[in-house]
């Protein structure tokens, strides 16, 4: 008790520097927790969302760039397929659900995409949940000018069940390109936590059929968001549109398709752990340099405990412990800066993607990170903890002038 007294005390006496050497290491644990947090739940949720499908058919083009028009309504689509590629794809036998989607508009940044109704009443989303309308609400009637919207950009459009909006043309929001039509919302759809929540969804004939588009592409649409009966079957989609054929790309599976987004950007996620890892080392370094640099105003004050019977040990440890102590401050406080950074990347990632990250989220890196923290703390005491423990009793004692 008397060792964490003494403990107490000198980081009472060397506040200012304590705490400016805390927060440092804060910065450190926060970064590097966030950053692994961010990898990895960013990696599991894009590679497990998939709509309630298995694959996309689109344009011939990269099987990334379809997934992510059609499942995460980023990117632009390569262009559209015709309506016999759709009816060819309903019908085959190896297909249980196809669902077409066009786009080509947006409201104030927020995408209008045109589907059929059996994207809300066939398709599942995850395992046993449907897309579902809040209360008050239905599902758009086809033939009507009606919108379900999505509950994200329901709640930052102020949109409610009634309400009335015309599109504009375009991916990106230009208040010269407004559409004539006017549609009206008869849903607003229950957060879902995916890329639906983020978007405008009207009949598919909508958007064929919308003022300036070209008459001669009205049947056409965008993607096709596809079902299937068995894995086999993937194989042998994927043999007839991307072996056999030249016109159309089969993108499946959707999970491994955004598997590669991850492998190519990888390099990005060790850029900031090392960054991370370089914060946390110059952490460190602070904390040996604060620690450091006190060691002369503490001489009579180790001379007093060596003459009252401290050994050389104890002097030493209290030295690595109050450097530790100042590390496991700054790695509690690290979970300040942790929840901060990633509820600030969580609130842009859901914003442009509609996927949400759990701040809350359990992860190993929570334990490690912070052991680490302290840990390196305590290797860095150990450097002004042997300067204390070489220091000569009867120097300490001597008087100054």
């Amino acid at each position: 008790m008397t060792l964490f007294r003494i403990v107490l005390k000198s980081l009472r006496q060397h506040a200012l520097s304590t705490v400016v050497t805390a927060v440092s290491i804060a910065l450190a644990g926060g970064l590097m927790m966030a950053v692994w947090a961010v990898k990895t739940q960013s990696q599991d949720t894009f590679t497990q969302i998939d709509a309630g499908f298995d694959a996309v058919l689109g344009a011939r083009s990269s099987k990334l760039q379809l997934v992510l028009n059609a499942v995460f309504h980023l990117e632009a689509s390569p262009a559209n397929i015709s309506a016999k590629d759709f009816e060819d794809i309903q019908k085959n036998p190896n297909v249980e659900l196809a669902v077409p989607i066009a786009m080509g508009d947006n409201y104030r940044g927020y995408r209008v995409v045109g589907t059929t109704e059996e994207m809300f009443t066939k398709s599942e989303y995850a395992p046993g949940q449907r897309y579902a309308v809040g209360p008050g609400g239905r599902i758009f009637e086809p033939t009507l000018r009606e919108a379900v919207v999505g509950s994200f950009a329901a709640r930052k459009l102020r949109f409610k069940v009634g309400d009335k909006f015309q599109p504009y043309h375009g991916l990106n929001f230009d208040e010269k390109k407004q559409h004539e039509e006017t549609y009206v919302v008869v849903g607003v759809l229950k957060p879902s936590n995916t890329p639906a929540d983020k978007v405008l969804w009207i009949p598919v004939a909508g958007v064929q059929n919308m003022s300036g588009h070209a008459v001669e592409t009205a049947t056409d649409v965008s993607a096709v968001l596809v079902k299937l009966r068995s894995p086999l079957a993937g194989r042998t989609l994927e043999l007839l549109y991307n072996r056999q054929g030249n016109r159309l790309t089969f993108a499946w599976p959707i999970g491994a398709t955004m598997a590669e987004l991850f492998n190519k950007i990888g390099w990005f996620d060790q850029v900031l752990a090392l960054i991370a890892a370089l914060v946390a080392l110059v952490a460190a370094g602070s904390v040996l340099a604060s620690i450091y640099n006190s060691m002369n105003e503490r001489r009579r004050q180790i001379a007093i405990l060596r003459a009252l019977g401290a050994r050389r040990s104890i002097i030493g440890a209290t030295v690595v412990l109050e450097a530790a102590a100042i590390a496991a401050f700054g790695a509690v406080l690290g979970f300040v800066f942790y929840f901060v950074i990633l509820s600030g990347v969580g609130a842009v990632l859901r914003a442009e993607t509609g996927v949400v990250l759990d701040a809350l989220a359990w992860h190993p890196v929570l334990v490690w990170c912070p052991l680490g923290l302290v840990t390196l703390g305590a290797l860095a005491g150990l450097v002004p903890a042997w300067k204390a423990y070489q220091m000569d009793v009867a120097d300490g004692l001597a008087p100054t002038h």
